[in-house]
């Protein structure tokens, strides 16, 4: 973004420069609205649904993010990249994302009844993260199935949490997690 200029960006959308600086103040304030736009976009779009049981909840959040990174490619690959930024705006933006991601997996947990701990919450943290990559490189850059990926990230989540607390895996998958 840092050789696009302002005006080139009011041009393409067809505004004036004026209304660009006046709506967000500057080139980088229009870039924090974008970040924020992209993971508010993102949460919607993987919305969990709360009528569902919730294995069957994870499941379809799962097939609705993997869904969502198929439609918008290189809005999520900047947005989970973006965490790289030296902008601290953009960098808290992208952590409440994945804050909200781990609270979505972390509450399926509980409701399953896996005690929550410190080493749970590292745990499911790093899952995201984990996920994320998974995405990029089995969403954006590869033609995997759907469902082989969501039965991947499903499987990795009983994984890290079966690390944590042995046993656990039978609590979302109702077997032991398989390789």
């Amino acid at each position: 973004m840092a050789e696009v200029t302002v005006e080139e960006i009011a041009a393409e959308a067809g505004v004036s420069t004026g209304l660009v600086y006046y709506y967000f103040g500057s080139k980088n304030g229009l870039h924090h609205e974008i970040v924020r736009r992209a993971r508010d976009s993102m949460l919607h779009a993987s919305e969990p649904k709360p009528e569902l049981p919730p294995a069957e909840r994870l499941a379809n959040t799962l097939s609705q993010l993997v869904a969502y990174v198929r439609e918008h490619g290189p809005t999520f690959y900047s947005l989970v990249r973006g965490a790289a930024s030296g902008d601290e705006e953009v960098r808290a933006v992208i952590e409440d994302a994945r804050r909200q991601q781990t609270e979505r997996a972390m509450a399926v947990l509980l409701e399953l009844g896996v005690e929550e701990t410190e080493l749970l919450r590292i745990a499911v943290r790093s899952w995201v993260a984990l996920a994320e990559q998974a995405l990029v490189d089995g969403g954006i850059n590869s033609d995997l199935a759907d469902d082989e990926l969501v039965g991947y990230l499903e499987r990795s989540l009983g994984g890290v949490v079966a690390a944590v607390v042995p046993g656990a895996a039978e609590a979302l998958f109702g077997a032991p997690a398989k390789a």
